[in-house]
């Protein structure tokens, strides 16, 4: 499976982004997926993850109430829509697949994308 997140860009404080996960390949509809980001000089965290259907969804306590993940299983597709953003969520946001157990430890993922810039200005 590739992924391709799409989405980032420059956008000023309190504003929002639709960030996009499309996979080729293979379908992941049975998988979790997760978004992590990394800004310079720091370790790459935890965002969100959602379960393979959808019914369960898990945040990093920095972004919950401003940020929902969601999926289009049909479109192979997961968003991550992110609202009042702040100037410290600035990074590079990736999105990945879970292979391991743990959803918020970057080690059980696999399938990293590329990445897209989200820059938040103050």
């Amino acid at each position: 499976v590739q992924l391709q997140a799409s989405g980032g860009g420059l956008v000023q404080a309190g504003g929002s982004l639709r960030l996009s996960c499309a996979a080729s390949g293979r379908t992941f509809s049975g998988y979790t997926m997760g978004w992590f980001r990394q800004a310079p000089g720091k370790e790459r965290e935890f965002v969100a993850a959602i379960s393979w259907n959808g019914g369960s969804t898990w945040y990093a306590d920095s972004v919950k109430g401003r940020f929902t993940i969601s999926r289009d299983n049909a479109k192979n597709t997961v968003y991550l829509q992110m609202n009042s953003l702040k100037p410290e969520d600035t990074a590079v946001y990736y999105c990945a697949v879970l292979t391991g157990i743990t959803y918020y430890y970057t080690g059980s993922y696999d399938n990293w994308g590329q990445g897209t810039q989200v820059t938040v200005s103050s």
